[in-house]
C-alpha cells in the first residue's frame, strides 16, 4: 500500500540540516546512515572499454583495483566508513550475470578489509535502467523489466545493502520537453508517466529488498532535471526552466518513498532536498567533488543537506596523485571530516557550515537557489498540500517560479533579462494549464512523436 505524505518531516529550519535525517538508516555493520555522520559514497565506473564475455576478466580486474584502491585510502584517511555505489553498466543489466560478479567482487573486497583493518563499508547496486531502444515491448515486462529485476535480486543476495535505480520512465517525452523548454510537456512526462512507472518499478524494488533482507533506497531524475541542468549550464536552455524542472522531479521521487523505499536516496537526485524535508529520509548529494562527471552551478549548496557525500562517478584512468576513484574517494573523505568536526563542534557551528554553504552558491544561479535549506523546506511544506502526483507537479511549478521571483525581489537572487522574460512567460504557462492529468494529456500527447502509449498501458 502507497504511503501518503501529507506534511513535511521538518518544521524547524534549524533541525534541517547535514548528517542527521528525521528517519535513518541503520546497516547491520554498525554504520547508520542520516544518524550523526555524514559519509563519502563513491561511485566509479570503467575506463572507455567493450564489454563481453570475452572481456569480462578484465572488467572485474578494473572493479578489483577500484575497490582495493579506495578500502586502503579509507584506512590511511580514518574513514569511519563509506558506501560504495555500482552502477551497472547496460551489458552488465542485460547479462544479469555481469553485474551480480561485478557487485560479489566488490562486497567481497569490502568486507575483507572491514574484518582485516575494521573499516566499514556498504554497498549501492544501480543497475542501469535499459528499459529503452526500439527493442522495448514494455516498460513493465518483458526481457528488460525481468533483466533489471533479476539484476536486482542477483546483486541482493551477492551482499548489496542498497537498492536504487536512475529511472527513465517518461525520459523519450521529457528530452523534448527540455530541448524546447516545453514546461507542459515536461509535466506531463514527470507526473503521468513518470510517476506512474517509479509506482510500478518500485514496488517490485520494495519487494525485492523485503525478501533478500537489503533496503530500497531510492530514485532519481538524473535523466530529467540533471539533463536540464547540464544544458542551462551550457546556455542552451533558461536556468529558471531547469530550475523549475528540478522542482517538478521531487514529485517524481518522491513515489519511491511512498511505495516503501527508505532511502538514502540517490547523489544524481539534487531533488533529494524536497525528498528529505518531506519524508525524514537521509539522502545522497553530489556537488563540487562531482566535477569530473559534469558541471555544475551547485558545488557547495548541494552539501548543505546531505547524508552521503558523493562524487557523481569517476572512470577509472591514471591521474598524478593515483586512479582517479581513489583521488575522487580522498576528496569526498575530507569534505566529510570538515562537515562532521563542525557537527562536533555543535549545532551553531553545524548550521554556520550549511548556511556557508548555502550562501555561497544560492544567489549567482536559480538552480541553487532552489536548493537552499530554507526555500526548499518552505516550498515542501506547500507542496504535500496537493493530493496526486499531476496536481503536485503543477504545485511544484508554480511554487519554484513564485520562490525565484521572490528570491529576485528581495535581492537574494541575480537575474538577467533574459531570465526575468523566462521567469514571466513560464509563469504564465503554469496559469494557463488544465486542471486534471486527462486534460494535460489531452493537450499534449499528441505531439509526443517518441511516445509509444501502450508500453505504459495507456491509451492517448
Amino acid at each position: 500500500m502507497k504511503k501518503a505524505f501529507t506534511k513535511t518531516a521538518y518544521t524547524d529550519l534549524d533541525d534541517f540540516v547535514y548528517g542527521a535525517s528525521k528517519k535513518p538508516v541503520p546497516l547491520k555493520n554498525g554504520m547508520t546512515i542520516g544518524g550523526g555522520l555524514v559519509y563519502p559514497e563513491i561511485n566509479f565506473t570503467l575506463p572507455t572499454m567493450e564489454i563481453t564475455k570475452e572481456t569480462m576478466p578484465q572488467v572485474i580486474e578494473n572493479y578489483t583495483q577500484i575497490i582495493t584502491g579506495v578500502c586502503e585510502r579509507a584506512r590511511r584517511l580514518y574513514a569511519p566508513g563509506f558506501v560504495a555505489e555500482i552502477e551497472t553498466l547496460p551489458p552488465m543489466t542485460f547479462n544479469p550475470a555481469w553485474g551480480v560478479e561485478v557487485c560479489k567482487t566488490v562486497v567481497d573486497i569490502i568486507k575483507e578489509h572491514e574484518a582485516k583493518y575494521g573499516i566499514k563499508g556498504a554497498v549501492r547496486i544501480t543497475p542501469n535502467d535499459i528499459r529503452e531502444g526500439r527493442d522495448l515491448k514494455h516498460m513493465w515486462r518483458g526481457e528488460h523489466w525481468d533483466s533489471i529485476l533479476e539484476t536486482f535480486e542477483g546483486c541482493a543476495r551477492a551482499g548489496a545493502d542498497f537498492l536504487a535505480i536512475e529511472s527513465v520512465g517518461g525520459k523519450e517525452v521529457h528530452d523534448d520537453a527540455i530541448m524546447y523548454c516545453d514546461l507542459p510537456k515536461s509535466i506531463f512526462a514527470l507526473s503521468v508517466l513518470g510517476c506512474a512507472d517509479l509506482e510500478k518499478l518500485w514496488t517490485a524494488i520494495v519487494g525485492i529488498a523485503d525478501k533478500t533482507g537489503t533496503v530500497a533506497s531510492g530514485d532519481t531524475a538524473c535523466g530529467f532535471a540533471n539533463t536540464a541542468m547540464v544544458l542551462a549550464d551550457r546556455n542552451y536552455i533558461p536556468a529558471v526552466f531547469a530550475a523549475t524542472v528540478r522542482v517538478v522531479s521531487a514529485v517524481r521521487s518522491l513515489v519511491a518513498l511512498e511505495c516503501g523505499a527508505k532511502g538514502p536516496h540517490k547523489d544524481c537526485g539534487y531533488e533529494g532536498v524536497y525528498v528529505k524535508a518531506i519524508t525524514g529520509t537521509p539522502i545522497t548529494m553530489e556537488g563540487r567533488v562531482a566535477a569530473c562527471a559534469h558541471l555544475s552551478p551547485v558545488g557547495n549548496v548541494a552539501a548543505c543537506l546531505c547524508d552521503l557525500w558523493s562524487n557523481e562517478s569517476i572512470q577509472n584512468i591514471k591521474l598524478l596523485g593515483g586512479m582517479a576513484p581513489t583521488v575522487s574517494f580522498e576528496q569526498l573523505v575530507f569534505d566529510c571530516r570538515l562537515m562532521n568536526e563542525a557537527t562536533a563542534k555543535g549545532k551553531k557551528a553545524a548550521l554556520l557550515l550549511r548556511d556557508l554553504n548555502a550562501d555561497s552558491d544560492s544567489r549567482l544561479d536559480p538552480q541553487a537557489y532552489v536548493l537552499r535549506p530554507d526555500v526548499a523546506l518552505d516550498i515542501s511544506k506547500e507542496l504535500v498540500k496537493a493530493e496526486g502526483y499531476y496536481p503536485r507537479c503543477k504545485a511544484a511549478a508554480g511554487l519554484a517560479l513564485r520562490a525565484m521571483r521572490k528570491g529576485y525581489e528581495e535581492k537574494k537572487l541575480d537575474l538577467n533579462d533574459k531570465e526575468l522574460t523566462w521567469l514571466d512567460n513560464l509563469s504564465d504557462t503554469v496559469d494557463d494549464l488544465p486542471d486534471t492529468a486527462e486534460e494535460l494529456a489531452a493537450r499534449v500527447a499528441g505531439d509526443c512523436d517518441k511516445l509509444d502509449p501502450a508500453k505504459y498501458d495507456l491509451k492517448f
